[in-house]
């Protein structure tokens, strides 16, 4: 049971990060900008940095 509460708050920020993503590749899309204009925003750094982290962790462990 405390492992699902401990998971919530993970699950509810990736969410909000999932979505504030999606709005910078619509924002793009509709402004005619290249398509890894959303990556060099706030949140697809944050993504790309959470999926790089368990490649590292690997690589140096």
């Amino acid at each position: 049971m405390m492992s699902i509460l401990k998971a919530i708050p993970v699950l509810i920020a990736a969410a909000l990060l999932g979505n504030w993503f999606l709005a910078e590749v619509r924002k793009a899309k509709t402004g005619g900008k290249p398509w890894y204009a959303p990556y060099l925003t706030v949140p697809g750094i944050l993504i790309v940095i959470v999926i790089l982290i368990p490649l590292f962790l690997h690589y140096f462990h």
